[in-house]
């Protein structure tokens, strides 16, 4: 265990362990002459109860979101199937965060965050067999990962940072949290959590390292 001011580093996984799949989005918008964010754009709408949200919490089945979310996004004037959608939520492991997270859990308790949905093979919605082997022996490193489409919550609701501080019995001021997404580090800035948005990993480990006072990163 450290004898820093921390206790416990949580990740959230997309955009962080993993490549981001809104780099996927963006390629797919400008292959189909959609306008640049599009799909984001749809997915802010009604954040909290629309398509993507429910399919999170799995209150909808994948068919179900396929055939919301194409009429959600027909709405904002561009249908897009769900189907092509979940296509696109794969990527690549960051294997410089994999490393910096090896050396972390020798110190710190490390647990994962994810919203994520059932779609694909385990925790990282992955259709490539191989790609998801190695998400699952990333997952297999953290102490456990709290799955939006398990708990039936997802974040930013302040309930799943309260369950993972539960599950891990710290004070969320003990913790460090990594995600690349604001409207999910809100939540756990309020909690008294110290915040990174991943921007990209060479940032990220840089502030991690300055939050932590000690290098992470291998020599």
């Amino acid at each position: 265990m450290s004898e820093s001011s921390f206790d416990a580093v949580l990740w959230d996984f997309g955009g962080v362990i993993t490549s981001s799949p809104f780099d996927s989005f963006n390629r797919y918008e400008a292959e189909r002459g959609l306008p640049h964010d599009y799909i984001r754009t749809v997915n802010s709408h009604n954040p909290n109860n629309n398509a993507w949200a429910m399919f999170e919490r799995s209150d909808i089945s994948r068919e179900q979101f396929c055939d919301q979310f194409q009429r959600e996004s027909a709405r904002y004037g561009h249908a897009v199937p769900g189907a092509d959608v979940l296509g696109l939520l794969e990527g690549e492991v960051r294997e410089d965060m994999v490393d910096a997270l090896t050396n972390i859990k020798s110190r710190y308790r490390v647990a994962c965050l994810t919203n994520n949905v059932r779609s694909g093979q385990g925790p990282g919605m992955n259709s490539n067999p191989d790609r998801a082997n190695r998400v699952a022996e990333v997952m297999g490193m953290f102490e456990f990962v709290l799955q939006s489409s398990e708990a039936g919550v997802r974040k930013p609701e302040p309930r799943f940072f309260e369950i993972a501080c539960e599950r891990l019995d710290i004070s969320p001021t003990r913790a460090v949290y990594l995600d690349d997404l604001g409207i999910n580090l809100k939540p756990a800035r309020a909690m008294g959590m110290r915040t990174i948005k991943v921007l990209n990993p060479t940032q990220a480990l840089n502030e991690l390292e300055s939050i932590l006072g000690h290098s992470v990163r291998n020599d």
